[in-house]
């Protein structure tokens, strides 16, 4: 079963829908653009002996009658296994809207957020800071497998040397994930600039993820790190220059 729910209106007080480009930066450098709209569409899994799935079905057809949701995409995963297996469903009640996703009964608070925060274009560095305080670093990982231009909304984390402990160490594994690949090579840049952050905790971690990324580029920000006035900062960003040399990117 494949159910399609379509909204033909718009949500009180729209000024009558339609979409823009938004781009998010750091420092300078774009982080990544979403195409934001008022009603975004959602997909949804459900199974026929699923307790909570009518709930939930009910709430978000609502959102479409509303206009919240410009359309909702129904799969009953018994019937479309295929379908459940593409988009990575593991267990249902699951949502999806844009890249971002929510499993179990949610109230419609969650929805909501979830929705803001699909339409916003620091949205997803959110949504991953909450997985990883929650210690979902699978639904992270899952995320950025799928597509890694989305690992650059974890640079936030890294710039906030406030971050809690597992948030830091659960964003450090993602990055651990993706050694050498194109997409953490792509944020040598901003990672440089971070290795200049004032908290010496932020300047380690960039120092770390720049040896991580197996690029030639990072070799004049950790040469200068080899002056810093914290020792483990200095010692990491040896280590990330040796790391560098094995792969060939410093001579």
């Amino acid at each position: 079963m494949w159910l399609r729910v379509v909204s033909t209106g718009f949500a009180s007080g729209s000024a009558g829908g339609g979409f823009q480009a938004d781009a998010l930066a750091y420092n300078g450098f774009i982080l990544g653009s979403i195409m934001s709209t008022d009603s975004p569409e959602a997909a949804f899994c459900l199974s026929s002996h699923c307790p909570h799935c009518p709930a939930m079905v009910q709430m978000l057809t609502e959102m479409v009658k509303q206009g919240v949701l410009a359309r909702l995409d129904v799969v009953n995963i018994e019937i479309l296994p295929d379908q459940a297996r593409e988009w990575g469903v593991r267990s249902v009640p699951w949502l999806r809207i844009g890249d971002l996703e929510l499993t179990g009964l949610r109230p419609r608070e969650a929805v909501m957020t979830l929705i803001e925060r699909a339409t916003r274009p620091a949205g997803m560095a959110d949504y991953f800071h909450d997985l990883l305080k929650d210690g979902e670093l699978s639904q992270v990982l899952a995320v950025t497998q799928r597509k890694p231009e989305h690992l650059v909304a974890l640079l936030p984390i890294v710039a906030n040397p406030e971050a809690s402990i597992n948030v830091r160490i659960g964003a450090g594994a993602c990055f651990e994930e993706f050694a050498g690949q194109p997409a953490l090579r792509s944020l040598v840049r901003p990672l440089c600039d971070l290795a200049g952050h004032a908290d010496a905790r932020v300047r380690a971690d960039a120092c770390h993820y720049l040896g991580l990324a197996g690029d030639a580029g990072a070799r004049a920000c950790l040469m200068q790190r080899l002056d810093d006035e914290d020792a483990e900062v200095r010692e990491i960003a040896k280590e990330s220059l040796a790391a560098l040399a094995e792969t060939g990117q410093v001579i």
